[in-house]
């Protein structure tokens, strides 16, 4: 008897999964273990997995659809075997209908959905040719694979000026492979210091006037902003440091280190100060549950990361027992996945404090909310040279905000100042955090 392979809960916060693409085609052996196709769930594209032996009989689902969970993608069974198509589940007569449960922690200043968009009707049957399916109009949001937006990436093609030819118009591996062999187009030439950004000078609109569909990472991060602004009593500490301590040990450790690859970023300290300061206040590594405060024994600490979807963050787990280089080489790993959208559910759930880093794009001071089921979150501004008082005199300092957002339930305004105190410490006596 055939075996049914349906769609699977990739993630605890997936309710559909979008099937982006078949690696095993109708016909083909499959043994257990074998990856059968990619799925998109709302944190980052998976791999299906097989369970059984056999042949892979059917392909219930064309690429491109979107599967609610539990619902058959194929059927796997002895050759020859003839196997009946389930029936189509009726779809969802509002979208708002089905709200998945509250999850664990997946993008940076809160995050997962409120409601999904409706199952779309499965596209062409695959075996007609890319070029019989109608190509899908251009609107303001580019309908791309993940595969093929990192290929795009890694040989630098500008996937916004192609016309995709998988399904519903959405590019594929191909069309960046076709693209990258074609001659680069000719740019206008510039005839002034203000040619570089002619969308500053553009008459018309600013973009199409219409209703663009929410991606499911963005209506998870939708619904998970709104429950932790509106359930959590957050109230903020601020405290500003003194980095240029920070700033010179990190430029002897790259430039001394650089032959062994070592490239470390503010952030890496920070992440590192950010866990041992948790041990000196340990109240704020906690979590709020209806039958008490969970107190966590390790420091998983979690950073935000942007990808064109909305954010996620990756966790770095047992952060207060790994050295500084061990902390920078996995945060610059987790990174990687995170914006190819191939992290694994334990890599960015799990986490029990985060940090939201904005200095890198300019930004001086913000507060950020807090990412549930964590009890706090740690704002970084960027470093600004100003003035500032030195004994009698003024000198030119190098200078960082740092805002705590803490939950009243968990954290008290003393524990929170506490916790800020011994992160100010320990990023303006940077080298013990090389201990």
């Amino acid at each position: 008897m055939a075996q049914i392979i349906t769609m699977p809960k990739l993630s605890d916060t997936m309710t559909v999964g979008t099937l982006v693409k078949w690696l095993k085609p109708e016909g083909d052996p499959v043994q257990t273990g074998d990856i059968l196709a990619e799925v998109e769930t709302d944190k980052a594209t998976m791999e299906l997995e097989s369970f059984f032996d056999g042949i892979l009989l059917r392909q219930f689902v064309n690429v491109g659809a979107q599967v609610p969970i539990g619902v058959p993608l194929c059927a796997i069974g002895e050759k020859g075997e003839h196997v009946e198509a389930p029936p189509a589940p009726p779809a969802p007569s509002k979208p708002a209908a089905a709200a998945p449960p509250p999850a664990p922690p997946s993008a940076p200043l809160a995050p997962p959905p409120p409601s999904l968009p409706p199952v779309q009707p499965p596209p062409p049957p695959p075996t007609a040719s890319p070029a019989a399916q109608p190509p899908a109009p251009k609107s303001g949001r580019v309908r791309i694979s993940p595969l093929a937006r990192k290929l795009a990436a890694e040989k630098s093609v500008d996937f916004s000026k192609i016309q995709g030819t998988g399904p519903g118009g959405r590019i594929v591996r191909a069309d960046i492979l076709a693209a990258e062999k074609l001659p680069p187009a000719a740019s206008p030439q510039s005839s002034g210091p203000l040619a570089a950004a002619p969308s500053l000078l553009a008459g018309g609109p600013i973009q199409p006037d219409e209703l663009v569909p929410v991606s499911a990472m963005r209506a998870t991060i939708a619904r998970r902003l709104v429950e932790s602004k509106t359930q959590i009593p957050h109230f903020y500490l601020e405290v500003e440091i003194d980095a240029g301590p920070l700033l010179a040990l990190r430029t002897q450790l790259n430039d001394g280190l650089a032959r062994d690859g070592v490239k470390l970023s503010v952030n890496d300290f920070i992440l590192k100060a950010s866990a041992q300061a948790l041990r000196a206040v340990p109240a704020v590594n906690s979590s709020w549950e209806e039958a008490g405060i969970r107190r966590h024994s390790a420091a998983h600490v979690s950073f935000a990361v942007a990808i064109d979807e909305g954010l996620i963050t990756p966790v770095i787990r047992d952060t207060h027992l790994k050295t500084l280089f061990q902390i920078s080489a996995e945060a610059r790993e987790l990174a990687a996945l995170a914006k190819a959208r191939k992290l694994k559910p334990e890599q960015f759930t799990g986490g029990t404090f985060c940090i939201s880093n904005l200095g890198m794009m300019g930004v001086e001071r913000f507060t950020a909310i807090i990412n549930p089921p964590n009890a706090a979150i740690l704002a970084v501004g960027t470093t600004v040279r100003k003035p500032v008082a030195q004994g009698d005199r003024i000198a030119i300092g190098q200078r960082m905000s740092l805002f705590l957002s803490c939950d009243h339930r968990v954290v008290d305004g003393a524990a929170g100042a506490r916790y800020l105190a011994a992160v100010k410490d320990l990023l303006e006596k940077p080298a013990l955090l090389l201990v």
